[in-house]
């Protein structure tokens, strides 16, 4: 029995076709094109984040498919659908480190048990490599914006339609109409 070579950082860089994927327990995990809605809410997610590296700087709004590294044990890096990033830019090369600030827009496969379980690890794994605040959009089923933080992980904050959604104390005021990202 031959023992299974583990994925690389270089092989994330070879990802067929600009694919988008994440290394995670030593392997490819791909992620598939997301539909029309879920990415027209990363979009203006990332115009506000935009507009916030402009106003008060200090770091690095970015869009989808944008590779973070980070070294923990079952995972080498994210690809959220915006962030902000505090860290260095690094030419053509993925950002070292995690975003201070990171965004998972539910896409349709992002629902049910497993779902649940999946992406709920993924933010125990941002909150390891340092990532202060996590948003989970979702749009599709409760138009509602649930915000995570390191300190207080298993509790979000939720936002609806008619609120401002905030990224506290990831970015200091910065908010967002959740209407915004629903239209």
């Amino acid at each position: 029995m031959t023992a299974k070579t583990e994925a690389t950082i270089d092989d994330l860089y070879r990802v067929p076709e600009n694919g988008k994927a994440e290394l995670v327990n030593g392997e490819l995990v791909l992620m598939s094109p997301t539909g029309g809605v879920p990415g027209r809410a990363a979009g203006e997610i990332y115009i506000s984040l935009h507009d916030y590296e402009k106003r008060v700087g200090g770091g690095y709004a970015f869009p989808d498919n944008v590779g973070f590294i980070v070294n923990l044990a079952n995972r080498r890096s994210f690809s959220p659908n915006a962030a902000f990033y505090k860290g260095e830019l690094r030419g053509g090369l993925f950002l070292e480190g995690a975003p201070v600030f990171a965004v998972e827009v539910r896409s349709t496969e992002d629902y049910g048990p497993k779902a649940e379980t999946r992406m709920a690890q993924k933010r125990a794994d941002y909150f390891a490599a340092c990532t202060l605040v996590v948003w989970d959009v979702d749009l599709l089923r409760e138009k509602l914006v649930r915000v995570y933080r390191a300190g207080d992980s298993e509790n979000p904050t939720v936002y609806g339609v008619g609120e401002l959604a905030e990224a506290e104390p990831g970015l200091p005021g910065w908010t967002m109409a959740v209407d915004e990202i629903l239209n």
